[in-house]
């Protein structure tokens, strides 16, 4: 009964709707917080060292505050902000789907927590052939009468 709940997709979009709304309301209050999230999910840019990515667990918790908090933004159903990692504060722009963020926390206290698990299906990626395209060409110019039809570099 719950994987049916959990695994569905108006359910998904509900959660994702409710941590949006949950983090607008603590960005309006200024009000800090902590989000665990699927790492898998997060990325990077710059990308980050791997000694540093070596070093995250599946779950890892972000904790939004200070110059974090204040470039903290929602776009595109992503929560992005820029944060430092490592010895060296290695600066890096960090954009989580708001469905890949488990909890969200204030002094530490979960104040959210998303079950949800609903994974959408990717859409096919266009596969793009070159030599395709240039054994096309070869049979197009190996008959003379094409010839015509393709201009002249010089």
């Amino acid at each position: 009964m719950l994987d049916s709940v959990i695994n569905n997709k108006d359910f998904t979009q509900l959660m994702q709707k409710h941590m949006q709304e949950l983090i607008i309301h603590f960005f309006e209050k200024e009000q800090n917080f902590g989000i665990l999230c699927k790492i898998e999910d997060a990325r990077f840019e710059p990308s980050l060292p791997e000694d540093i990515v070596s070093e995250f667990r599946p779950l890892t918790l972000f904790f939004l505050a200070g110059y974090t908090f204040e470039t903290a933004h929602i776009q595109e159903d992503s929560l992005i902000f820029e944060a430092g990692f490592g010895a060296e504060n290695f600066g890096s722009l960090v954009r989580v789907p708001l469905v890949s963020i488990m909890q969200i926390i204030v002094d530490e206290t979960p104040v959210m927590i998303n079950l949800a698990t609903y994974q959408p299906e990717e859409k096919p990626k266009k596969i793009s052939n070159p030599k395709g395209i240039k054994d096309s060409m070869a049979s197009f110019l190996s008959n003379p009468e094409n010839s015509k039809f393709v201009k002249d570099k010089k």
